[in-house]
């Protein structure tokens, strides 16, 4: 077995000769040029003048080599009670069927689609279907609100969306046509078609000379063929929040994706074609799009697309049903779902129904794996546990316990080694590689691999500003953390304000701007708390204006509502409370970190820069009212 040390030295000197091996899994309909683009660095292409149509390496190739009769993918909704297979054959002939129904509403390819859809197979369809055209799809996840939606489709301009009637959560159905329609009121990029999916546990109104049924637009249409697209050209855009809660377009190509994707299956998950993997996402994350559709299609493996919950669908014991009914092999989940189910399932009562001897591996990742919950999960499950770390604007992992390489020892709270391609160092302010032990800024010597993500959509100076110019010739990753004397990697923090949700990554300048919208208030500041369920959730701290006579209940009752409205339920906002005065520098700043520090009752240096030391002792004790932070002033 070739050891991960000896790959990531090869991929760092021979990177070209490295990634065009990878690329020999994947089918090219003109070969590249070159591996490595770097004429325009630091924006570099990957596999430059090769053709390629991701949807044939994803179906039709499998189907035109005889695994046509293979189960793609396993739908399992116990919200709606419903399960089936779907073919590979089967999934070829539906994806078809849909592109030929774009394409007689006008798409063609370099268009963009956004789909804003429940997990249900028909979404999976519509990814597949765009990238059959050489269309750009962006998914907009489901539990987004109406202004979040608008801006994703100005950002896009796309030239039609598909979307559902409803999503279903283990609460109720949850319309999403009227959401849709107050996007496209808010949005200022007209969208010419609309394709509706009539879901029966809801029904939509559908908009005269706009909106379509899903079902009859595809009448009588013909089934499209793959078209191949340069290796270079967009895939899909995925957003990301930005700090300035202007969402960031990321972009995934065609090619470069293709191959760390297909690589990444058998080398980081040990999945060979005929597995059963499973990601416990959605589609309308980056681990959606890379571990549900994919990853796992590229792989021929098959894929499971689950429209539930860890807990409350039907009860903690769903994930464990789900692995035995499909014999999964590799599973890959959040932290979070692990901390909900270890909550209702303490002594493994419900694990126990089921035989799930097929796990050979547990995946975690979208936030920080404590160790506590790894070793719950390693000792209840008895799998190695693999913690690994990766961000949506690299598409697949930095860093991880390659299993299908060489399984490395578990160290509890590490993601382990940077996978072959990735470089990774701790830098500090000034961008000298710090000492083992010592913590600092996470980042990444370029060119990065295959697979993430080349710039912004539409915007090469903000993908440059935002996370190439602070280091030149590094990706900054926006994580703190350190190295350990063999490598390990530990991720400590973020270095912005970007906090993360269950998974979510969201903006807590985003929440600040929606507070503000409130007529009572003045100021305001979010950041960051630990939870022990979601990782971290928002706390919020607003100033009222003078005169305001409004009661505190009736008042948070309000702004929880506001940022449910703009954001939406996933935003997880439910801790606000009015203070008298925010601590701020003389100029100006809020000092949100060390608030933060407080929230989380870590050491804390009162700035010599603050204006009122005495606002420090109001956020106190305000955060103590709230169950946060006791404090420990150091320095």
């Amino acid at each position: 077995m070739t050891s991960i040390r000896a790959l990531q030295q090869r991929a760092k000197i021979e990177p070209q000769e490295f990634w065009a091996e990878a690329a020999e899994g994947i089918h090219w309909d003109q070969p590249w040029q070159q591996v490595l683009d770097d004429r325009a660095a630091p924006l570099y292409r990957w596999f430059d003048g090769a053709m390629i149509n991701t949807c044939y390496n994803a179906v039709d190739r499998h189907v035109e080599a005889g695994f046509g009769d293979q189960v793609a993918i396993h739908y399992d909704s116990p919200v709606t009670d419903t399960a089936y297979a779907i073919t590979y054959a089967e999934l070829q002939a539906q994806v078809a069927r849909l592109a030929g129904a774009l394409r007689a509403q006008g798409v063609e390819k370099g268009d963009r689609v956004v789909i804003y859809m429940p997990m249900v197979p028909e979404t999976v369809y519509a990814m597949l279907a765009c990238a059959r055209l050489g269309a750009i799809h962006s998914v907009v996840f489901g539990g987004f609100a109406a202004a979040e939606l608008a801006t994703r489709i100005d950002d896009a301009c796309p030239k039609l969306v598909l979307s559902a009637s409803c999503g279903i959560e283990p609460s109720g159905v949850v319309p999403y046509k009227p959401l849709l329609d107050n996007a496209l009121e808010l949005a200022q990029h007209p969208v010419e078609r609309c394709l509706i999916l009539q879901r029966p546990q809801c029904s939509a109104a559908l908009h005269e000379g706009r909106d379509l049924d899903w079902h009859q637009a595809q009448q009588g249409v013909e089934p499209a063929d793959c078209v191949p697209v340069a290796a270079t050209d967009p895939l899909y855009i995925l957003y990301t929040s930005g700090t300035t809660g202007t969402p960031k377009g990321v972009v995934r190509d065609n090619g470069g994706h293709a191959v760390a994707l297909h690589w990444s299956m058998k080398a980081i998950y040990d999945i060979d074609p005929g597995d059963t993997f499973w990601a416990a996402s959605d589609v309308g994350w980056v681990v959606g799009h890379s571990y549900i559709v994919y990853g796992p299609l590229l792989a021929r493996a098959t894929t499971v697309l689950y429209e539930g919950k860890p807990v409350g669908t039907p009860d903690p014991g769903a994930f464990w049903r789900v692995i035995e009914q499909y014999q999964v092999k590799s599973f890959f989940t959040a932290p979070t779902a692990i901390r909900a189910i270890k909550r209702e399932d303490p002594n493994t009562e419900y694990l126990q129904r089921y035989d799930i001897s097929t796990l050979k591996a547990l995946y975690l990742a979208g936030e920080r794996c404590d160790p506590d919950t790894l070793n719950w999960a390693m000792d209840t499950l008895k799998v190695p546990v693999v913690d690994h770390w990766w961000q949506t604007e690299t598409g697949w992992a930095i860093c991880a316990n390659p299993l299908g390489i060489e399984p490395l020892p578990i160290k509890a709270g590490s993601p382990s080694l940077a996978v072959p391609g990735y470089q990774v160092e701790v830098l500090d302010e000034e961008g000298n590689p710090m000492a083992a032990g010592q913590s600092g800024a996470i980042a990444i010597r370029l060119p990065l691999p295959p697979g993430t993500l080349p710039t912004l959509w539409g915007n090469d100076q903000r993908y440059i500003d935002s996370y190439l110019s602070r280091y030149p010739g590094y990706y900054l990753t926006g994580d703190a953390g350190y190295q350990d004397e063999e490598g390990y990697l530990y991720i400590m923090s973020r270095i912005d304000d970007i906090i993360n949700v269950a998974g979510h990554r969201l903006s807590t300048g985003r929440f600040e701007e929606v507070l503000a919208q409130h007529p009572a208030v003045a100021e305001v500041a979010v950041i960051g708390v630990a939870d022990k369920l979601k990782g971290q959730v928002p706390l919020g701290l607003v100033v009222l204006k003078s005169g305001v006579e409004l009661g505190e209940d009736e008042l948070y009752q309000q702004l929880i509502a506001l940022v449910r409205k703009e954001i939406g339920p996933v935003a997880a906002f439910k801790l606000v409370s009015v203070i008298n005065k925010l601590p701020k520098t003389r100029s100006g700043k809020i000092l949100r970190g060390t608030m933060r520090k407080m929230a989380d009752n870590q050491d804390y240096v009162v700035p010599a820069t603050i204006e009122d030391p005495a606002a420090l002792d109001l956020v106190h004790n305000t955060l103590v009212r709230l169950g946060y932070g006791k404090g420990r002033v150091s320095g």
